[in-house]
């Protein structure tokens, strides 16, 4: 048996001894594994928003008696290898819960390491459905499942743009997975597609623009996040009329810094607004931002803190096993709503809706 696991099951034993006589540990690291810097801080922003706040309430509500969840940065970058070192170094130092990575790619390899060490990992962002396909029991994401959105977003489509020209991008890479859903969505509802593909990292675009705006396509569908801000922006230089669609990381002010303007009419699908009930209202208020940030990816992260809470209180201990146990065991009141994990890890509690930016912020445009 690894010493790491030896060492965290004799943690974990002293725990149990711990929590059985009602005497709870002090603090409790929980880490945030982020994009903090690179072309997805804003999102990263996010996260440690949320989890901050988060943690912040159940602290101040006395959820977790005699203990303190104490908040960690971590930040990889959104890039796979340093996802891995960060998982390597927090399992090293003795972790109970992450919240993260944000992007697929980052938490797949991370996930293998945090599951050796027996650590509770919930991500906020990881839409990949390949990420919670291979049966690892301590891994849980909140958010909604690429299938999931992409299907909604060409349903979307069929209601109101039946017969336009369309066309569905990727980046020959981490937007295949959605693009994949996407086109043959639309191909199977009757509707004629484009599918084109782009290099990722790419900063000129007003070739693929030139083409779009040549073959009169007016619906773009494009899996992939980081260049999507460019591609409006010199859209809208070149006086091309397209609408274009995309998933859940356009939630995010950064849109803006570079698009301006010509963000006005993207659509995105996302989780439905949970601002209006109690639970939202309440996590919202605690932000420092309660206007875009609650739309984001905020919510996501208070939720994922909250439901490891709960079911640490719910299993009477911090051990994985239990926890994870409890994660599935049935309905958790979080911010974002009711989440029922699935024996995958994946959040089966249904719920998406489509947005839209208008005059820089974003508000529903379709109930789902």
């Amino acid at each position: 048996m690894p010493i790491l696991r030896v060492h965290r099951l004799a943690i974990a034993a002293l725990l149990s001894l711990t929590l059985s006589s009602s005497a709870w540990a002090n603090d409790v690291y929980i880490p945030v594994a982020g994009p903090m810097t690179g072309s997805t801080a804003a999102l990263g922003a996010q996260i440690r928003d949320g989890a901050t706040a988060a943690m912040d309430s159940i602290n101040a509500s006395g959820l977790l008696p005699d203990t303190k969840p104490v908040l960690r940065i971590a930040d990889d970058a959104s890039d796979p290898k340093r996802a891995v070192a960060v998982a390597n170094r927090l399992t090293a130092d003795g972790i109970e819960l992450v919240v993260g990575p944000f992007r697929s790619n980052s938490s797949t390899p991370a996930s293998d390491i945090y599951t050796e060490a027996e650590v509770i990992q919930i991500s906020p962002g990881s839409t990949n459905p390949r990420l919670t396909e291979r049966g690892l029991t301590t891994l849980f994401r909140i958010c909604r499942r690429d299938d999931q959105q992409g299907r909604g977003a060409a349903d979307y489509i069929v209601r109101h743009h039946q017969g336009a020209k369309l066309a569905v991008l990727d980046d020959k890479g981490t937007a295949e997975g959605i693009a994949d859903i996407v086109e043959p969505r639309l191909r199977a509802a009757g509707e004629h597609t484009v599918r084109q593909s782009d290099v990722a990292g790419e900063k000129e675009y007003t070739t693929r623009v030139s083409k779009l705006k040549r073959e009169g396509l007016q619906i773009v569908y494009i899996g992939y996040y980081n260049e999507i801000d460019i591609i409006l922006r010199q859209a809208a230089e070149a006086s091309a009329r397209l609408t274009v669609i995309a998933d859940d990381p356009l939630m995010s002010s950064g849109l803006l810094a570079i698009a301006g303007e010509a963000a006005k009419g993207t659509l995105i699908t996302f989780m439905p607004d949970r601002t209006n009930n109690a639970a939202g209202a309440a996590a919202v208020a605690r932000l420092k931002d309660s206007s875009l940030s609650a739309a984001g990816y905020t919510l996501y992260a208070y939720s994922a803190v909250q439901a490891w809470a709960d079911s640490v209180k719910r299993a009477g201990s911090f051990d994985a096993t239990p926890v994870a146990a409890a994660l599935r065991s049935g309905l958790i009141e979080t911010a974002i709503g009711t989440v029922r994990f699935d024996s995958k890890g994946d959040n089966a509690a249904p719920g998406f809706i489509v947005y839209g930016w208008r005059d820089n912020t974003v508000e529903a445009v379709e109930q789902n």
